[in-house]
C-alpha cells in the first residue's frame, strides 16, 4: 500500500479526461479549405523514432499519434487509449510493475484497416530492438516487456517497480507506428525504410500526400479520423525552410501562412511585425532550454567513427572539467538573455529549470566571472606558452570548433561567446549548419548534432510531460549516438558516471513526489553545476504566431505545439 500512496502522490496533479474539441460549431469534415504552417527549420524525416529534432517530431504529430499525451495545463489524457490506466482505475498495478492500456473503440488506420494492440507490442519491439537506433529510446527505460493480451489491452512490464509509468507511448516523442507498415524496418533496416519513414500511416487527422524532405510536406484531411467533423481542414500545407524572421512575416505581416513556430527573434522585431495586423505571436514558459554541449570525445577526422563516437578516446582538453567550468564562467547570460529573448527568456544555470519542483537552486552560473576564468585555466596548467594568444598545454591549444544551426539569435550568442572566450585566452571557430541537416538525424552526414564532430555545440530541446525522468534517462552510459545504433541515441556528450546511472535506477522506484524532486536535482547538478557537461544558458520561451483567421489554437509547452491541430479551424 506504500507504493500506491506514492504513486498517487507522484500524479495528484494531473487530471485525467477526454479529449475535449472546442470550435463550437459542428460540420463536414475539410469544411474550412487550406491550413498552412511554416517550420523554418525544415522537417527531414516523419519518424521520431529516427530523429530528436523538435521539427520532425511535430511535423510526425499530424499524422501518428501515442496513447496519451499531455495538453496546455501539463495534463495527461488519452489519445488513443481509452482512459489512461492509474493505480485506483486498476491500470497500474499494486506493485507497480506494470501498466495496462486499453484501447479506445473505432479508430482506425488511415487506409482503413483496424488499430490493435499489435501495432502498439510493434512500436516498442521496433525501438527497442537491440541492432537499432532508436532516438526515444529513454522513453522505454526499464522496461522488460510489452505484450498483447487481446486485440484492445497491452500490457507492459517493467524490471522494477515504477511509480511513473508513463515512459513509453506518452507525448509525441513517443507514437504508435503501424505494424503491418514498418514490419520490414527493424533494427539496422530502419533508417533504409524511405518509403515508410516518409510516409507513414497514422491515425492522426491528416495523412501524406506528398513529402519533400527540408521543404514542403502535403497532407489531407484523413477520411478515417475516429472525431466526426474533424478535422476542420481539407488539405495542410507543411513548409519547411527560411529562417524564423521570414517565417514571423509570413503570417503577422503578409498573412500568406496561418501558424509560424518558433520565432527566435528579438522581442522588439516580433512587436514591430505584428503590427502589420495579420496575425497574433503566443508565448508560453516550460522547460526549454539554449545550452552548449560539451564534447567529451575526440571529434578529431583522423579518428574512426567508433572512437569519435566513444570515451574510449577522450577529448584533448574537454575531458578538463576546469576548462570547461572557466568556459563556463566566462559567459554573461543576462546579456544573452537580453539580447536574443527580452522577456521570452531567463537565464539558467539548470538543464530542468520547469515545473518549479525540480528546479534546482543553482544560481552561481549567472555571474560573469572573467578573471576567475583565467585563474582557473592558469591552475589547471593551461598557459599561453608562446605568446600567441591561446593558451596550450603539453601541445595542445585551447582552439575550439564550437557549432550550432543557422539563426540570427544563434549566431549573435556565438559572436558573444566567442569574444568572451578569447578574453580568457581561448580560440574559438564559429560554424553554423542548416537546421534541417543539424537536427536531421541522417546517419550518413557528418553534420548532425548527434554525430557531434566538433568540440562544442548549442541547440535547445525539452521534454513531454511535468515529469523529467526520461529527459534525465537520457544521459545513461551506453546511449550514446553510434555506427552501432545508426547514430542515434540521445547522450550527445558521450556523458558516462555509474553514481549517475544508479540514480537514474533511484528515480525510477521513487514515488514519493518530493523525494522525486531531491533526485532529479542531484541528477540535473551533476551534468550541469558539478560537471559543467551541459552549460545552460536560457530558459526560453516557446514562441509562435497564427493568423487571426485561425481558431482553435491553443499553445503547448509540455508536448507538441501541434497536438490540438484537429481542433483548428477558420474563424467567419
Amino acid at each position: 500500500m506504500k507504493m500506491r500512496t506514492l504513486l498517487m502522490g507522484a500524479i495528484a496533479s494531473v487530471a485525467f479526461a477526454p479529449v475535449a474539441f472546442a470550435d463550437g460549431h459542428v460540420g463536414e469534415r475539410g469544411r474550412d479549405g487550406e491550413v498552412k504552417i511554416l517550420y523554418w527549420q525544415a522537417p527531414s524525416i516523419l519518424n521520431p523514432f529516427l530523429s530528436g529534432g523538435t521539427k520532425d517530431v511535430e511535423s510526425a504529430s499530424l499524422i501518428i499519434e501515442p496513447l496519451a499525451r499531455y495538453n496546455e495545463k501539463g495534463e495527461m489524457i488519452p489519445f488513443l487509449a481509452a482512459e489512461v490506466p492509474t493505480v485506483a482505475n486498476g491500470g497500474v498495478s499494486e506493485d507497480l510493475t506494470t501498466i495496462t492500456w486499453q484501447l479506445a473503440d473505432g479508430i482506425t488506420w488511415s487506409d482503413g484497416t483496424p488499430f490493435t494492440s499489435a501495432d502498439v507490442v510493434f512500436t516498442a519491439d521496433y525501438c527497442m530492438h537491440p541492432e537499432g537506433g532508436c532516438a526515444q529510446g529513454a522513453k522505454f527505460d526499464g522496461v522488460e516487456s510489452v505484450e498483447a493480451l487481446d486485440d484492445k489491452t497491452v500490457k507492459v512490464t517493467f524490471s522494477s517497480p515504477q511509480p511513473n509509468p508513463y515512459g513509453p507511448f506518452v507525448g509525441g516523442e513517443s507514437p504508435i507506428i503501424q505494424a503491418a507498415q514498418f514490419a520490414d524496418c527493424m533494427g539496422a533496416k530502419a533508417p533504409e525504410c524511405t518509403t515508410e519513414n516518409f510516409n507513414p500511416i497514422g491515425t492522426g487527422p491528416f495523412k501524406v500526400v506528398e513529402f519533400r524532405p527540408n521543404d514542403v510536406i502535403t497532407m489531407e484531411a484523413n477520411e478515417n479520423f475516429r472525431h466526426e467533423g474533424k478535422p476542420a481542414f481539407a488539405k495542410l500545407t507543411f513548409k519547411g525552410g527560411g529562417d524564423a524572421t521570414a517565417a514571423g512575416r509570413a503570417v503577422l505581416e503578409t498573412g500568406e501562412f496561418d501558424y509560424a513556430w518558433n520565432l527566435q527573434l528579438a522581442p522588439d522585431v516580433i512587436a514591430k511585425m505584428e503590427e502589420g495586423g495579420k496575425g497574433i505571436a503566443i508565448a508560453g514558459f516550460g522547460p526549454l532550454v539554449e545550452r552548449l554541449e560539451m564534447n567529451l570525445t575526440n571529434p578529431s577526422p583522423d579518428l574512426p567513427p567508433e572512437t569519435r563516437s566513444t570515451v574510449a578516446e577522450p577529448h584533448p582538453f574537454l575531458s578538463d572539467e576546469k576548462v570547461r567550468r572557466a568556459l563556463s564562467m566566462a559567459i554573461d547570460r543576462e546579456l544573452l538573455t537580453e539580447v536574443g529573448y527580452g522577456k521570452a527568456g531567463a537565464p539558467t544555470c539548470n538543464l530542468v529549470p520547469a515545473p518549479a519542483i525540480y528546479a534546482s537552486d543553482n544560481t552561481e552560473c549567472l555571474t560573469q566571472d572573467i578573471d576567475g576564468a583565467k585563474a582557473l585555466l592558469d591552475e589547471a596548467g593551461w598557459v599561453d606558452s608562446d605568446g600567441d594568444g591561446v593558451r596550450d598545454k603539453d601541445g595542445v591549444k585551447l582552439s575550439i570548433l564550437y557549432q550550432t544551426s543557422t539563426n540570427a539569435v544563434r549566431q549573435d550568442f556565438q559572436a558573444l561567446i566567442k569574444d568572451w572566450w578569447s578574453q580568457i585566452g581561448v580560440e574559438t571557430e564559429l560554424r553554423n549548419l542548416d537546421a534541417s541537416v543539424f537536427f536531421g538525424g541522417d546517419p550518413g552526414s557528418p553534420d548532425t548534432f548527434q554525430k557531434f564532430y566538433a568540440d562544442v555545440e548549442m541547440y535547445a530541446n525539452t521534454f513531454n510531460g511535468t515529469d523529467p525522468q526520461t529527459y534525465l534517462a537520457a544521459y545513461r552510459c551506453g546511449n550514446e549516438p553510434k555506427p552501432a545504433s545508426q547514430w542515434q541515441g540521445e547522450n550527445i556528450n558521450r556523458f558516462c558516471d555509474p553514481e549517475y546511472d544508479a540514480l537514474i535506477d533511484e528515480l525510477a522506484r521513487t514515488g514519493d513526489i518530493d523525494k522525486r524532486a531531491e533526485i532529479a536535482k542531484k541528477m540535473n547538478d551533476m551534468i550541469t553545476k558539478d560537471t559543467m557537461t551541459i552549460v545552460p544558458l536560457v530558459n526560453r520561451a516557446r514562441v509562435s504566431a497564427h493568423a487571426n483567421s485561425l481558431g482553435g489554437v491553443i499553445l503547448n509547452v509540455w508536448d507538441s505545439e501541434l497536438w490540438n491541430v484537429a481542433d483548428w479551424y477558420r474563424m467567419k
